[in-house]
């Protein structure tokens, strides 16, 4: 620490001798300078070093003489400056310090990818990097810049799966694409498993396509080419075709429709006055000890509001099936299984780097944008769920053999 102390009392020492120090500004530029000194003599120490005699050798018997310099900019932490780069008459000098095509030492591309993925856009990310590098960049520059992760990207939406989920939740965003010249709406369907040990884990995200069995049995389908030989609970909305694809894929697999969704399609016929008494009135559904008694919670509220609201149950009737598996597992199963909050929570971290991006430009540059969102979400994956012990001793009981 003492040394370190040391060194940087040199180094102000210098600035103080050879520049007028007032201001931080004043440092900037005297840090700016010297980078680009030290930066230039690496350049020439290690052309010398090529080309095996120093630039005032006259003695030396030569090969290979020296022929001039290129001009070029680069690009940098402490802004744009002009830098040169030392040229042989055989054209075998390959510089390693800074590369022939290279223009930026900045480490810029990291930082703009970096913004991008906290839903900056493009004017945003341009007036970042000119406030603290004096360099200014295109909406082309940030699109050439993010496509660097396309090929990560592929590789990440092919990457193998577990072999078994013990839950998997499927929901969908929608976000406004530009497309044939005019503003679409269209949905990011979410795949999120939670495996074997409990932790979070975004299986997939799917663009773009109307909803069907078909389309979700391709989905499925996709999630069995990379691995995942079984699902023991699947949690989801209402989606169209979905129940048919699961049926298909995983016939074994125990389909929950979340309830949460359940209440809202419901309350939608029911007047703000009665709403209180309502939602208070299908929570006795829900919460019942099982599924006998929630039938029976069912038709005596059915009953109690026929005459104003009868449409408000179809949905329940309809869906029992996919409604009632959540009461034969304990509560602790029964937090997790019952609603699709886990994925909708997901879904609001990726409106919050979204937010700004009222328009996509192509599908591609919302895939871009939400796996970069889900890279910076993952880092905060770092625990598994609450009592994961417990849940997969009952799981391993119910569902005997398959985990």
């Amino acid at each position: 620490m003492k040394e370190k102390n040391t060194k940087g009392k040199e180094l102000l020492k210098i600035l103080q001798e050879n520049y007028e120090i007032e201001t931080a500004q004043d440092i900037s530029t005297a840090l700016k300078d010297m980078f680009k000194d030290a930066l230039q003599e690496m350049m020439n120490t290690e052309f010398d070093s090529s080309m095996g005699y120093s630039k005032y050798d006259k003695k030396q018997e030569k090969t290979n003489y020296r022929n001039g310099s290129t001009k070029k900019k680069l690009k940098s932490e402490f802004g744009e400056f002009d830098f040169e780069t030392p040229r042989d008459r055989n054209g075998e000098f390959e510089p390693k310090i800074v590369p022939k095509n290279k223009r930026d030492v900045s480490g810029i591309e990291d930082k703009i990818i970096s913004l991008y993925a906290r839903g900056l856009t493009t004017r945003e990310i341009n007036e970042q990097i000119q406030d603290i590098y004096g360099i200014e960049v295109s909406a082309t520059m940030v699109s050439n810049i993010t496509d660097q992760i396309i090929p990560e990207i592929k590789e990440w939406q092919e990457r193998t799966l577990d072999e078994v989920y013990p839950f998997v939740f499927i929901d969908a965003v929608h976000f406004s694409v530009r497309e044939d010249n005019r503003v679409v709406k269209k949905a990011a369907y979410i795949v999120l498993g939670i495996n074997s040990e409990g932790y979070k884990d975004v299986m997939g995200i799917y663009i773009g396509e109307n909803e069907s069995s078909k389309y979700w049995l391709g989905v499925l389908n996709d999630l069995k080419e990379r691995g995942v030989k079984d699902i023991l609970i699947m949690c989801s909305d209402n989606l169209t075709g979905i129940k048919e694809a699961i049926n298909a894929a995983y016939p074994d697999t125990v389909q929950q429709r979340c309830i949460v969704h359940m209440i809202r399609n419901s309350v939608k016929y029911v007047n703000y006055k009665d709403l209180k008494t309502f939602t208070a009135d299908l929570k006795l559904i829900y919460t019942s000890k099982n599924e006998k008694e929630g039938y029976e919670k069912l038709q005596e509220i059915k009953e109690k509001w026929q005459d104003k609201y009868a449409s408000a149950f179809k949905i329940w009737e309809s869906n029992w099936d996919a409604i009632c598996p959540f009461f034969q597992f304990s509560e602790p199963i029964r937090k997790i299984m019952y609603t699709t909050n886990t994925i909708e929570s997901l879904n609001r971290q990726f409106r919050k780097y979204t937010k700004t991006k009222s328009v996509f430009p192509t599908d591609m540059s919302l895939l871009k944008c939400l796996y970069l969102s889900v890279k910076n979400i993952e880092k905060k994956w770092c625990v598994p769920y609450r009592n994961w012990g417990s849940i997969l001793s009952e799981l391993s009981i119910m569902f005997d053999n398959r985990i």
